[in-house]
């Protein structure tokens, strides 16, 4: 038994904002249905570091995993016919197109609302659907989000340039956000019998994941400026931030600068103010913990009450979890039959646990399968042999 296990979803989303949503859903226990192109959606070909795993893209085997892959030409009228068909029998339709892609194509709302009334149709985009940005056909994508947000003006030092996050943070806050989305229109149909669409858009997740520091500008009236000295944010006062050591790097969270001092041995630097002076206080700071070890300072601050913690890269992360055998890191079949690491699902319910089902698909590994359920042998037969 697992959580979602009585749920169907539509799927037409590719990269990472749909996607990532659509794995968490057949981690619960979705039947997620995966809907590509012949030649399988864009992310297939998407080579990480210039490489690829057993012939796949490493990023698209991290999110499509629990789902089943069927391949349509969507300009094909007997695959809308199908899909629709297929919708029938389904909770959820999810897509990522540009605004007014799936209504051309006649699988848009209103066309899958016709065959199940109480649909849940979820749209996830760049800008939004009826936005200035949307209605000019801007590209929608995470650096660009992420630059025209304000995230990126507001991370790194003073006088570096605009600096992106590590990842793609916007698309992977709205892709849980999407899924949020569809859990509650799915509790809404549950106790209101209703269906209704679901809308997420990077920009308006990117301004969300801003709230305190919006929140502060527009009710203080006072706009803030990164740190020279690498405060880790740019409203944030000393001594958050990242610290050198003599081996390493050393994080420590919001804590009283004066108990930082006193741990680490700093005279004077209690008296500096730590908002007005953070960069100075932060040099003070930082000229002290080069001289030791990163647990050096570790044993001295977290005996102190402060929150710090070692500056690990990926790989010592990744060894961590190998070593404690840590199900945030799970082995499975690829589609070459060839075992893969992928990243856990990150929910833990006690009752109805995730799973795993069915490794990443080959595009259309399940078509005549998926579509079977809904047409006959013959119409079966004529739109598979016309895909391929």
């Amino acid at each position: 038994m697992q959580a979602l296990d009585a749920v169907r979803v539509l799927d037409f989303t590719q990269m990472m904002l749909g996607p990532f949503a659509t794995q968490m859903l057949a981690d619960l226990g979705a039947d997620v249905i995966k809907v590509e192109r012949p030649e399988g959606e864009w992310e297939r070909g998407l080579a990480m570091m210039g490489e690829y795993v057993g012939g796949a893209s490493a990023a698209f085997l991290a999110m499509n995993r629990n789902k089943r892959s069927v391949a349509l030409d969507l300009k094909d009228p007997r695959a809308k016919e199908a899909l629709l068909r297929l919708g029938a029998t389904c909770d959820v339709v999810v897509e990522n197109f540009r605004p007014g892609v799936m209504d051309r194509l006649g699988l848009g709302y209103e066309d899958f609302q016709a065959v199940r009334e109480d649909i849940i149709y979820c749209s996830g985009s760049g800008w939004g659907q009826d936005t200035g940005f949307a209605r000019a056909g801007r590209p929608g994508q995470d650096l660009l989000i992420q630059s025209m947000s304000g995230l990126a003006a507001s991370t790194g030092r003073s006088a570096d340039p605009p600096t992106p996050a590590g990842t793609a943070i916007v698309d992977h806050a709205t892709a849980l956000t999407l899924a949020n989305g569809i859990m509650a229109a799915l509790i809404a149909r549950m106790t209101h019998g209703i269906g209704q669409r679901v809308e997420v858009d990077l920009y308006s997740t990117a301004i969300a994941m801003q709230c305190q520091e919006i929140s502060a500008f527009v009710n203080q009236g006072t706009e803030y400026d990164r740190s020279a000295s690498g405060i880790g944010q740019a409203w944030l006062s000393a001594p958050f931030g990242v610290y050198e050591a003599a081996d390493g790097w050393l994080a420590i969270a919001m804590a009283p600068l004066e108990t930082v001092a006193a741990a680490v041995g700093v005279s004077g630097v209690a008296d500096f103010d730590a908002w007005a002076e953070r960069d100075d206080a932060k040099r003070a700071l930082e000229a002290v913990t080069r001289t030791n070890t990163v647990q050096h300072w570790l044993d001295a601050l977290l005996t102190a009450g402060v929150w710090a913690a070692r500056v690990r890269t990926t790989k010592e992360a990744v060894d961590e979890l190998r070593e404690e055998g840590s199900d945030l890191l799970v082995t499975l079949d690829g589609p070459a039959g060839t075992p893969i690491e992928l990243v856990g699902c990150p929910v833990s319910l006690s009752a109805t646990p995730w799973r795993q089902r069915l490794a990443p698909p080959r595009a259309g590994e399940h078509t005549a399968d998926v579509l079977g359920e809904v047409l006959d042998d013959e119409s079966l037969a004529a739109l598979v042999g016309d895909a391929r």
